[in-house]
């Protein structure tokens, strides 16, 4: 069982910077994909940036070249560094570790921390 707890969020002007951190419980959450997700108001959950177990990237086509997405295994914490904030980056923000492990597909999420960019 993995546990995942956010911190980070809160209510930052246009324009400014915040980095979210996602502490998890225990190692087995290094041989798990991970990767932050948003959700806004009215609005389905997406996918904001991911980071494989071996390191590889990808982000949501919105938050390319201001987001940063990375994972420190020694500390089992995942990051996202936020900048050039949006009023539209406004959500709900929630850490995912989902992957393969022996011979079962598992996906765990944290509660979620709010991110208010105000213009």
């Amino acid at each position: 069982q993995v546990q995942l707890v956010e911190s980070g969020g809160g209510l930052v002007q246009a324009g400014g910077s915040l980095r979210l951190s996602c502490a998890a419980s225990g190692t087995m959450v290094n041989n798990l994909d991970m990767g932050w997700y948003r959700q806004a108001p009215g609005k389905q959950r997406e996918l904001v940036a991911g980071i494989r177990r071996g390191g590889y990237t990808n982000y949501a086509d919105s938050v390319k070249g201001r987001f940063t997405i990375a994972r420190d295994n020694a500390k089992n914490t995942l990051y996202l560094q936020m900048n050039s904030l949006k009023p539209e980056d406004t959500a709900v923000y929630y850490c995912n570790a989902a992957g393969w492990y022996g011979g079962r597909w598992l996906s765990y999420w944290g509660q979620g921390t709010q991110v208010t960019v105000s213009s």
